[in-house]
C-alpha cells in the first residue's frame, strides 16, 4: 500500500531579506565625545510602537539627497532595506584604531555609504551596547537620553529603530539617542541650547531608510524641522540621533546616485564606530 505525501511550502514575503551574511564592516575611528545627559525627559510612552508600512513599488537604488528644512542643511543617503542593510562597524581597540573615518570604514566593509554612529567615553569605550556581526561589547546605557534608543538588525535581516525598553538583542545593534521623531511626531523636552552638526538614522516604519548629516543646529530645532517631513522618498516616521559635533561625518560612494560625496571637516576627531550601508547578499 502506497501513500502520497503532499508537502506544502508557504513563503512569507516581507520588506526584509533573509538573513544577510553580514560582512565585516568593522570601522574604528575617533570623534568628539559628548557627556552623558541624565534622565530622559524626551521619552514618550514606551508602549508607543509605530505601525508598519507595507512596502510598495519598485526598489529604488540608493541615492544622495540634499535638503534644507527650516534653514537646516541636510545631506542624506536614502536606501531601501529590501536591497541594503545597515551593518555596525566597531573598533574594539578604540577610536581610530582601524579606520580614520567613515569612508575608510565603509570601503573596508564593502559598503556603498557610511556615517559615524554611537557615543563613546573619554577612554574610547562605547557609551552603550554595541553588537557588530554578532559580537557584543559595552553595557546597556540605562541612565542617559544618549542611550534611549537602538538601531537593531535581527539575524533574519529585519531592521528597526526601537526604544531601549524593547531591546532584546540582535545580530547588529547600536545604542544611541535621543529619539528626535517617533510616529512622525517631534519629541518634546529636547535641548534647544547647543548648536552643532548632527548625525541621525531614520526610517518610514517600513523599507525606506536614510542616514544623514546636518549643518549646525540644536536637537530641539532639528526635531521640529523634521516633523511631518520626508527626505527623498523616506517619510520620517522614526528618527534616532547619533553622535554629533566633531564626530559628525558622512560618505557616499560612486555607487550611490548623485555620489560620490565625503563630508568630514578637518577639525573632526576619530570615532568609535560606524553604520555602513551594505548590499544584501
Amino acid at each position: 500500500m502506497m501513500r502520497s505525501l503532499l508537502l506544502l511550502t508557504a513563503a512569507f514575503v516581507s520588506c526584509t531579506a533573509p538573513r544577510p551574511s553580514i560582512q565585516p564592516a568593522v570601522p574604528q575611528p575617533g570623534a568628539a565625545h559628548q557627556p552623558p545627559i541624565k534622565g530622559n525627559a524626551a521619552s514618550p510612552d514606551p508602549k508607543s510602537i509605530p505601525s508598519p508600512v507595507v512596502p510598495s513599488g519598485p526598489i529604488k537604488p540608493p541615492s544622495l539627497v540634499r535638503a534644507s528644512l527650516s534653514g537646516i542643511a541636510i545631506e542624506a543617503v536614502s536606501f531601501d532595506s529590501r536591497s541594503h542593510y545597515l551593518a555596525v562597524a566597531d573598533q574594539p581597540d578604540g577610536p581610530g584604531s582601524k579606520w580614520p573615518d567613515c569612508r575608510a570604514a565603509g570601503k573596508a566593509g564593502s559598503g556603498i555609504a557610511a556615517i559615524n554612529a554611537g557615543f563613546f567615553t573619554p577612554e574610547g569605550g562605547p557609551l552603550g551596547r554595541v553588537i557588530a556581526n554578532g559580537v557584543s561589547t559595552g553595557g546597556i546605557n540605562r541612565g542617559s537620553s544618549l542611550g534611549s534608543g537602538f538601531y537593531v538588525c535581527s539575524s533574519s535581516g529585519n531592521m528597526e529603530l526601537i526604544r531601549r525598553e524593547r531591546f532584546k538583542g540582535g545580530h547588529q545593534a547600536l545604542q544611541s539617542g535621543p529619539f528626535l521623531i517617533e510616529n512622525g511626531r517631534a519629541i518634546g523636552g529636547l535641548s534647544g541650547k547647543q548648536s552643532s552638526a548632527r548625525s541621525f538614522v531614520a526610517c518610514d516604519g517600513g523599507c525606506r531608510w536614510i542616514i544623514a548629516r546636518t549643518g549646525a543646529c540644536s536637537l530641539s530645532a532639528l526635531a521640529n524641522a523634521l516633523e511631518g517631513q520626508s527626505i527623498g522618498s523616506t517619510r520620517l516616521s522614526q528618527v534616532l540621533n547619533l553622535d554629533g559635533g566633531r564626530s559628525s561625518e558622512i560618505w557616499a560612494s560612486d555607487k550611490v546616485t548623485s555620489g560620490p560625496r565625503f563630508e568630514r571637516p578637518f577639525w573632526n576627531k576619530p570615532v568609535r564606530n560606524f553604520l555602513i550601508v551594505s548590499p544584501r547578499p
